[in-house]
Formats: C-alpha cells, structure tokens, sequence
C-alpha cells in the first residue's frame, strides 16, 4: 500500500477567532479533526514553526527568537522533514524566507516573493508535481507557506507604527477592517488550494494539516501593534484542522500544543522516532483523534519584547504557562507576573496575580520546570 502525502498549509498570522468565524474555515471542520484550543510556542514565526518541525520547545532546540535559526541543535534534534525524507518521501518547501523552516531534509526549499509572487498559482503548481510523484510511486512531503496576512501587517503595520502607537490603538475598527481584508484572502486562498488537492484527488492519500503559526493584534493590549512583544491568546491561540479520510470530523477542546503535531503525524504515517536524538517535548494526539483519552500538558510560550527598542533582542524576556483554566505570565524585563482565569476571563483583562497562591505556585513551577530543561 503507498505511503500517504503529508501537505501542510500555513497560514502565517492567521487568527484563530477569525478562523472560527470564517464560513470557509466552518466548511473545513465539516471534514476535518479540529482543534479549538491549540497553542504555538512561539508568538512569532521562526520559533513557532521550528518548534513544529522539531516536536521540541525552543528552550532545548536553541533557536527561541528571532535571531536564533542558525542556533538550531540539527545534532541533537530530528526535524519532521529528515524523518520524512529518510522514509523515502519527496520533500518540498515553498516558504517567505530562509529563516522560519529547517532546511535540513528537503530536496526543493524555494523562497517566494511575497511582494509580487501569487501564491495560489504557485501553490497549485506544486500541488500538480507531488501528484506526478505520486503516480510514479513516490509520496511526497509539501510545505506550502501563506505569507501574505504578514505582508499586509508589515506593510500597513509595521513599517507605519510603532508598538506605542496612539494612532493605531486609538483606531481599532481601522485594525479589524485592515485584518479582516487580510484574513479574506487568505480564505480565498485556502478554499482554492482545497478544491485543487480535491481536483488532482490528492485528498484520497493524504494527511493535510492546515495551520497557522501565531495570530496578530488589532489593538487588544496597548504595546503590542502586531505580534512578537506579549503572551496573550489573541496571538497564542492557532488556527489547527488535521484532514485524512481515515479521521472522522470533530472538534476536539482539550487543550494541545504545536508541538504535539510532529509524533502525531509520525505516528500516523507509522514512522518511528530516532532514540538515538534528544527526545520530544510534544507527545502524540492520535489517542485524541481516536476518541481515546490522554492527559492535557501544560503549553509553554514566549517571546521578546522589544519594548521602546526597534528590534526585539536576542533572547525570551516574556513566558507564559497554560492549562484550560488558568495561564500565568512572567515578565522577565520587569520581573513581574500576570495571571488569568482563561474560562471566566477569555480577553485576559483580570490580573489575578496575589489572588490565589496554590494555582499561581503549580503553575510557577512548571513554567521553571520548562524552563530548565535546556
């Protein structure tokens, strides 16, 4: 029986509570494993998808910000394309740059222009190469890379405001409607690029994981213009649908990482870890998938607040520890702590820090916990 095809769309910057709004978004759940509480590591896109490649958190891969793709352990640690590629798969990335994704293990690692380039074209064209592969005996592995939801808040954003900017947080209409058009085509995009892999029946042999890497701000928390600076939910929480026609669709609440999406698709595609490497921070959520329980892991994140500085620095200065119920912060800049009841607070407006001890010390200790295990 041929091995199965392994796409990943990601929607870089995609927002979850736009994706749970989205009426091309609640077509895709119709089909798919989805999950409505996943977290990604990094609030920011190189440590977010080379935690998703790694299975690991930057804290032990070495890279945790956005200077530190070079700093990846690659002896230490496998990335998802090296087990595909060892298994005898096609591997093919067509990315916004050469920082965000391990390059190790591909055979085709192209970077687009996201100015210029459209990307549904290019996409599509790829899509018709795997199926070539495909028809020739070979499965492939495709990364395919939405950038434009960045380009916009680069554009329209970044380039006109600062994180302590008046004019954009005192205009959060203009922010959701500047989003809103992003995010669109981004459906328009997706909904696209599904037809296709349905037209050249890609669907039938494939496992497609349709993913963005953080979310973006329009203007909830004064400080933070885009993404990268804070560990709120509004950039925390990522957009996950696992497609397979051997899935039956739901939607699962229980709270994952992105981190868990590595073993999850190696054990799906019954490839087995090298225990030979450092082990995996994610665990599989195949149990889940199956209507099998297992426990809920506590996500961790963080990021670098530049505060008044023009670039972020060079190493974390603001974590975050989560459950379901409850998340903690710590600002390593200002040695302070924030505390939220995710359930009872989902917009993080409450600082409940001195409020209630014993969750605030377990949470403490696991965010520690994490933190030295580099």
């Amino acid at each position: 029986m041929a091995k199965e095809n392994l796409i990943i769309i990601m929607i870089d910057g995609g927002r979850f509570d736009y994706g749970l709004n989205s009426k091309v978004f609640q077509e895709v759940e119709k089909t798919s494993v989805f999950f409505s509480n996943s977290i990604t590591y990094g609030p920011h896109t190189i440590a977010a998808m080379h935690a998703v490649f790694s299975g690991c958190y930057g804290t032990r891969t070495g890279t945790n910000s956005y200077w530190s793709t070079y700093d990846f352990k690659k002896e230490s640690f496998v990335t998802l394309t090296e087990y595909l590629s060892s298994n005898g798969y096609f591997t093919s990335a067509d990315l916004i740059n050469e920082l965000v994704v391990p390059k190790q293990g591909f055979d085709e690692y192209i970077v687009h222009d996201e100015i210029n380039d459209d990307l549904t074209l290019r996409h599509k064209k790829i899509l018709s190469k795997i199926q070539t592969k495909n028809q020739k005996g070979q499965p492939s592995f495709l990364y395919l890379h939405y950038s434009k939801i960045h380009t916009g808040i680069m554009n329209e954003v970044l380039k006109k405001y600062d994180n302590f900017s008046d004019e954009f947080f005192d205009n959060p209409d203009q922010n959701k409607n500047r989003y809103e058009k992003l995010f669109i085509s981004a459906e328009n995009y997706l909904k696209t690029i599904l037809e296709e892999i349905k037209k050249l029946g890609l669907d039938d042999n494939s496992l497609i994981l349709i993913m963005s890497d953080h979310g973006v701000s329009v203007g909830e928390k004064f400080g933070e213009r885009a993404y990268g600076a804070f560990c709120y939910d509004y950039t925390l929480k990522t957009i996950t649908h696992f497609i397979s026609k051997k899935f039956q669709s739901k939607r699962i609440t229980q709270q994952v990482r992105t981190i868990d999406f590595m073993p999850t698709i190696l054990q799906f595609l019954k490839i087995p870890l090298d225990n030979t490497k450092e082990p995996l921070d994610g665990v599989s959520l195949m149990p889940l998938i199956n209507n099998k329980k297992i426990d809920e892991q506590f996500a961790y994140s963080e990021t670098g607040n530049p505060l008044k500085e023009k670039q972020p620095p060079k190493i974390p200065n603001v974590m975050s520890i989560r459950n379901s119920n409850w998340k903690l912060i710590y600002n390593l800049h200002n040695d302070s702590k924030e505390m939220y009841n995710l359930l009872e607070d989902p917009l993080e407006l409450k600082n409940l820090i001195g409020t209630n001890n014993e969750i605030e010390s377990m949470l403490w200790n696991e965010l520690l916990k994490i933190q030295q295990s580099n």
